[in-house]
């Protein structure tokens, strides 16, 4: 019997392996959405150009497709120490991402200051208490096909982001308690039909 129950949770958690992350636009050009993963659905930001199938370096637009979740970063002066399953690393204060095109270390993480164009980790705003990296024109890039797209905490007001997806500090991180290796996120257009709100939906 032991063994049985052994080889059912295996099963279980291969099959949660391969399940993403997935992220519905409103519409084709909204910059809001919905997360959902296993039984939570969360509200989202998008980009404040909507969904493209093509993204560009500077466009406002989040990417459509799906990616691996690489690692996740958080601000240990504000943030607890996060539960999760995947690779987990505090953000340092001369953290930056480079997004200079043209430099070669294009979407890459960079120390501050750094000699081309690039974003700072450590912000005052508090949207990357905790920041989700996904596999988005990183390990294999494309010159000014885009950079720095997280998943990270929402603005108060839901404002658009630049590119990312951003969902309330609580959410994110009650979705990295919930992520194992291998899991991915796929980014879409259109909600399927209209989500329904529970203990655990949309706030």
């Amino acid at each position: 019997m032991r063994r049985k129950q052994n080889l059912g949770r295996k099963h279980i958690e291969r099959t949660r392996k391969r399940t993403p992350v997935r992220v519905f636009a409103l519409s084709d050009s909204a910059s809001l959405g919905t997360l959902r993963y296993g039984h939570m659905v969360f509200r989202a930001a998008l980009g404040g150009r909507g969904v493209r199938t093509v993204k560009r370096e500077g466009d406002g637009a989040a990417p459509l497709g799906s990616w691996p979740i690489l690692w996740a970063y958080y601000r240990p002066d504000k943030v607890r120490h996060p539960k999760t399953g995947i690779p987990l690393h505090p953000i340092r204060q001369d953290a930056g991402w480079c997004d200079e095109p043209e430099d070669r270390n294009y979407n890459r993480p960079v120390g501050l200051p750094y000699k081309a164009s690039a974003e700072r980790l450590w912000r005052d705003d508090g949207l990357y208490d905790l920041v989700v990296v996904i596999d988005y024109n990183l390990r294999s890039r494309s010159k000014g096909r885009g950079s720095a797209i997280f998943m990270h905490a929402a603005h108060p007001a839901w404002d658009p982001t630049a590119g990312c997806i951003a969902i309330s500090l609580g959410h994110l991180r009650q979705l990295l308690a919930a992520l194992r290796p291998r899991t991915s996120v796929a980014v879409g257009k259109n909600l399927p039909q209209r989500p329904q709100r529970g203990r655990r939906g949309l706030r």
